[in-house]
C-alpha cells in the first residue's frame, strides 16, 4: 500500500495534516485486477487526492511524503505481493525501502493546482 499525506509546515514549527489517502499500488492500474511492483523498478502511480482547497502563506512550507504503510490507522502492508494482505502471517512481513526519483526519465511530479483571488 502506498499512503500519500501533505502537511503544512507553518513558521515557529507547527506541522498540521491536511489530506492523507491510503491507496494501494496493486491498483495502479486499475481496482478491477492487482498488480505486483517489480522490485528495484520503477512504477508509475498516478493519484489524485480528494480536492480541498487551503491558503498557504508567506513562509509556510509543504511536505508530501510517500509512505509503504499507514499502520495501525490502516491494515499492515507486507511489502511483498500477496493475494489477500489481510490474510498475512507473520513469516511474509518484510522491511521495504521507498524511493522516490528527483531526475531523469522516472523523476517524480506533483500538481497543486493554483486558484486565483
Amino acid at each position: 500500500m502506498r499512503t500519500q499525506s501533505m502537511v503544512i509546515f507553518q513558521p515557529g514549527g507547527y506541522e498540521m495534516l491536511l489530506r492523507g489517502e491510503p491507496f494501494p499500488a496493486r491498483f495502479r492500474n486499475g481496482f478491477e485486477q492487482s498488480r505486483p511492483l517489480l522490485r528495484n523498478t520503477p512504477a508509475e502511480i498516478s493519484f489524485e487526492m480528494p480536492g480541498i482547497c487551503h491558503t498557504f502563506k508567506r513562509g509556510h512550507r509543504i511536505m508530501i511524503q510517500i509512505q509503504s504503510t499507514w499502520f495501525p490507522l490502516v491494515a499492515r502492508n507486507p511489502q511483498q505481493f500477496v493475494s489477500n494482505y489481510g490474510q498475512s502471517s507473520g513469516t511474509t512481513f518484510q522491511r521495504a525501502t521507498e524511493r522516490v526519483y528527483r531526475g531523469g526519465k522516472y523523476a517524480s511530479r506533483i500538481f497543486l493546482p493554483i486558484l486565483a483571488n
